[in-house]
């Protein structure tokens, strides 16, 4: 493992050299003036789309059904397989590409913005190198796979002010992030001490053998797929469909797992608004049959939030796994499951006792709620019609997550879920996934950004260096 100093001196030194090169003149040039230039509300945003299979189709057609984007390139590492052939036929006359790197260098000053959604592993170089092109960048949760992923893609939208960045949490345009930020302004939702999150149901490694010792066996690479490609900056694996067609989340080295899924939808309005930062403790408190290849069965983990501003200090727990639920409190009722929630591969979520979603707790009050843009509610039931007269008026959202993105790229809403905001809960994610992976507490330093009790656990928060080749998106 390579030690958090050795790999950022590298990274540093690379830094400076390409700072020296000139290499970020990219976005100083006139492709830059072209891109930034003012849009007005008529103009529709031209725009690239990077994994056009699966979710990426369902990106595209939301960010189309909009009326603001116009589809001007295709990009896809298995470009012809059974899964992309139906955007393709969608598009003929988009532009085809299957290297993202070869769609900026060959193609990027005919659009304007990108939507990425590719594995985790993957997220990061794609949206590096767009903003380097100045790019606006919608993409996939989680924002990125480590720490320092985050760190540097917060860092790079920093140096780029003028581009727009909006990770996919969809409901962090909907009701939920509405509802939370009048009842916290209106001083229902104060003093929070604890929140319960819960993702219960069957994911796709729970059929294997946690029993595992080595990676799955070689297996021939699809003729349409440029696997060498689809690897980007991790560690080379021979291809085994076990990694393909979303099974990479369910691998510490390419996903992150149901945390990394799930937590995006369940947490985000609790770690804005509560202004949660990042955590000083993370506890594995509870693992169901941990390997060192893949995720666990079950999974609960403690994230332990300082005082902040006068809020007290927040416990928050992560329940992950079939059987591992959270204690339910009296009164508790029946659990919602938001209806919007996209369609998924690995089985879809059907209603049972417990659905995604939180238990938050305050000194006074109790709330329940969804995931997505499920709304809370007070709980007892009593309690709630006790407290209806008081509830505030909640406005309705202007734009659904995907018009959001796309208005801010014409300078006319600013996005609810850019880099700034999602970056830290992304750090968040990665902190858990950490002791998970590692099956020990570890206790990290939030100025410095380092952990302070497990020096391994301290590297890890870079990850390993990037393969040959791509070291290049690791430098500022």
């Amino acid at each position: 493992m390579v030690t958090r100093r050795e790999f950022f001196k590298k990274v540093a030194l690379g830094s400076a050299a390409l700072a020296a090169s000139g290499v970020e003149a990219k976005t100083s040039s006139l492709g830059f003036n072209k891109i930034h230039s003012p849009f007005r509300s008529k103009d529709k945003v031209k725009l690239a789309c990077i994994g056009i299979g699966h979710r990426g189709e369902q990106i595209m057609n939301d960010l189309e059904n909009t009326g603001l984007a116009n589809i001007v390139a295709l990009c896809d590492v298995d470009m012809g397989a059974p899964h992309t052939q139906k955007m393709m036929e969608k598009y003929p006359k988009a532009k085809r590409f299957q290297d993202f790197r070869k769609l900026f260098e060959e193609y990027g000053d005919q659009f304007e913005a990108v939507s990425v959604a590719t594995p985790d592993h993957s997220h990061f170089p794609i949206c590096m190198l767009a903003m380097d092109y100045g790019k606006h960048v919608y993409v996939e949760k989680p924002m990125g796979r480590t720490f320092y992923e985050a760190e540097l893609m917060m860092d790079k939208a920093r140096r780029h002010p003028n581009v727009v960045t909006q990770v996919g949490n969809q409901g962090h345009s909907e009701a939920n992030y509405f509802q939370f930020k009048a009842w916290l302004e209106a001083g229902i939702i104060k003093d929070v001490t604890a929140v319960s999150a819960h993702m219960n149901n069957p994911r796709r490694w729970h059929t294997w053998d946690p029993n595992i010792y080595k990676l799955p066996a070689a297996e021939s690479i699809p003729e349409t797929l440029d696997w060498d490609t689809w690897m980007c900056a991790v560690p080379y694996h021979e291809y085994n469909k076990l990694y393909h067609y979303g099974e990479w989340r369910s691998w510490f080295d390419l996903g992150m797992g149901a945390l990394g899924d799930w937590g995006a939808h369940i947490l985000d309005t609790v770690h804005e608004f509560l202004e949660l930062g990042l955590p000083y403790e993370i506890n594995p408190i509870f693992l169901d049959q941990p390997n060192d290849y893949f995720y666990p069965m079950s999974s609960t983990i403690l994230f332990k939030f300082p005082q902040r501003k006068g809020m007290p200090p927040v416990d928050v727990t992560w329940y992950d796994g079939v059987d591992n639920l959270p204690p339910i409190p009296d009164g508790y009722g029946v659990s919602a499951l938001d209806p919007n929630i996209p369609a998924s591969g690995a089985g879809e979520i059907k209603p049972s006792k417990l659905n995604p979603g939180k238990i938050i707790y305050s000194k006074e009050l109790t709330f329940k709620g969804g995931s997505h843009g499920s709304t809370l509610e007070i709980i007892p039931k009593e309690k709630a019609i006790e407290m209806e007269s008081l509830l505030p008026n909640v406005p309705e959202s202007s734009s659904n997550h995907f018009a959001n993105f796309l208005l801010s790229c014409q300078g006319i809403e600013k996005p609810r879920s850019p880099f700034e905001i999602h970056g830290p809960l992304s750090q968040v994610f990665s902190l858990g996934v950490m002791a998970q992976r590692l099956r020990t507490p570890l206790y990290f330093d939030s100025r410095t950004k380092e952990i302070t009790n497990n020096a391994f656990a301290n590297a890890m928060l870079a990850g390993l260096p990037p393969r040959k080749g791509w070291e290049e998106f690791y430098q500022l």
